[in-house]
């Protein structure tokens, strides 16, 4: 007898981006398929607010703002959608680190899904994406999405 794979939580990494937007889409229907849940993360990068003179509460403060903002915007897209099972976790620290090991662990996920960054060979070079350390640092099945909802390419921006 065949068995699918049938995964209870679901980790989607959003940062507003269009890679990320992609992702989410997916993420919702693999929840709805699975009828599991979904959990909504932003990582805050601390490292961006270490080259302010003095660590700036401020931009701090507007960051998670944003993030709540976003975040809040997804869970009433995914609600729209027909997922109610959607909750979110605002983090600070290193996207990599956060992303690939503490959040799934700490949350149970059995898969992550995540947009494939938008980064230039020269930054991957030197600080490498996020996805990549993902996929090679989880410890439960990452999922990369490309492509929209008809798996469809989007069009190349210029």
């Amino acid at each position: 007898m065949l068995m699918l794979q049938q995964y209870k939580k679901i980790m989607v990494a959003v940062d507003g981006s269009d890679e990320a937007e992609l992702a989410f889409k997916k993420a919702v229907n693999v929840a709805i398929r699975n009828n599991g849940e979904l959990l909504l993360a932003h990582v805050i990068d601390t490292r961006s607010f270490q080259t302010v003179s003095s660590f700036d509460g401020m931009l701090a403060e507007q960051a998670t703002e944003m993030a709540k903002q976003t975040l809040a915007d997804y869970e009433s897209n995914a609600k729209k959608a027909g997922l109610n099972n959607v909750t979110s976790v605002v983090e600070y620290g290193s996207p990599k680190q956060l992303i690939a090991k503490e959040i799934p662990e700490d949350n149970q996920v059995d898969l992550i899904m995540l947009g494939a960054t938008g980064l230039n060979a020269v930054e991957r070079l030197f600080i490498g994406s996020v996805s990549e350390y993902v996929i090679r640092n989880a410890a439960c099945d990452v999922l990369v999405v490309r492509t929209d909802l008809e798996n469809q390419l989007p069009p190349k921006k210029d």
